[in-house]
């Protein structure tokens, strides 16, 4: 696996800690991604209901050549389909889409809180992982409270928690909340958005001082913070240097550096509000 680390789930399951988000990528341009991301060393998709673009990565997949069990799939139930039915209703649309029987790793995309539907929908993912279509079962942009919530009423520990993290957004009580509950910590938007984290003067000098450009000194942050990594790209070039970041470490003074950076700065919506 081009020498990219692994995660291991709860359950087992191993997963690369460095893997290809396809967010806002028309789907039409997926499979052109997809398949530049995989010929790059990427063994790890991650896609959505919501992308709207499932298909075009089931396309590269299929075109690819690379024996199912070297890839590592990634998708996520929209909200308007949270609910037990509904729920199993839409892994069969999304499994249909992608071109699988089996998906690697399922996802609640969000918690919708007032909706008050994830207890019901994570039950259907429990169903789904104990049919074994699904390897493991987790949930996105969850707050420590909604995974109490989950801890007391349900069964299955998620797997790994997607949420948005970067150094302006350090997530502390989040990954925290994990590690005490063994769940892996997925990095969305590990890049933050707008460009101002890789022209932030911390990120520029250490970047300078590797060797590296900014974009790889902020994913090899996350991979020894132990995060799971899912930068996006469309450039080949970029997809590329995104996935060059095993051959250097950030030494203690970079760590800490980076730390500083922590601003509480969310780009995306908060969770206990988006429904």
């Amino acid at each position: 696996m081009t020498g990219i680390p692994t995660t291991t789930l709860n359950n087992g399951v191993t997963m690369p800690q460095l893997g290809f988000g396809v967010f806002q990528i028309p789907d039409d341009e997926t499979t052109t991604a997809v398949t530049t991301a995989l010929e790059a060393g990427y063994r790890s998709i991650d896609t959505a209901a919501l992308y709207g673009n499932e298909a075009g990565v089931g396309t590269a997949i299929s075109r690819s050549g690379i024996p199912r069990d070297e890839l590592f799939v990634t998708t996520k139930l929209w909200n308007t389909d949270q609910g037990y039915d509904s729920a199993l209703r839409a892994f069969d649309a999304s499994a249909s889409k992608l071109g699988l029987e089996q998906v690697d790793l399922y996802l609640i995309h969000w918690p919708t809180p007032a909706r008050d539907l994830y207890v019901e929908t994570w039950r259907a993912l429990e169903k789904l992982l104990a049919d074994g279509r699904v390897r493991a079962i987790g949930v996105s942009n969850f707050q420590p409270a909604h995974l109490d919530r989950l801890s007391a009423e349900t069964d299955v520990v998620p797997a790994l928690n997607q949420v948005e993290l970067h150094p302006f957004l350090q997530q502390a009580e989040v990954r925290a909340a994990h590690a005490e509950r063994g769940i892996a910590t997925e990095a969305w938007a590990p890049l933050a958005k707008g460009g101002d984290l890789l022209s932030d003067r911390v990120v520029t000098s250490i970047a300078d001082k590797h060797g590296r450009t900014p974009a790889q000194v902020v994913l090899r942050w996350h991979l020894q913070l132990g995060n799971v990594v899912i930068p996006k790209s469309v450039t080949p070039k970029r997809i590329a240097e995104n996935i060059a970041v095993t051959d250097f470490e950030l030494d203690d003074t970079d760590l800490k550096d980076l730390s500083t950076l922590d601003r509480d700065g969310r780009t995306g919506p908060n969770p206990d509000e988006f429904n």
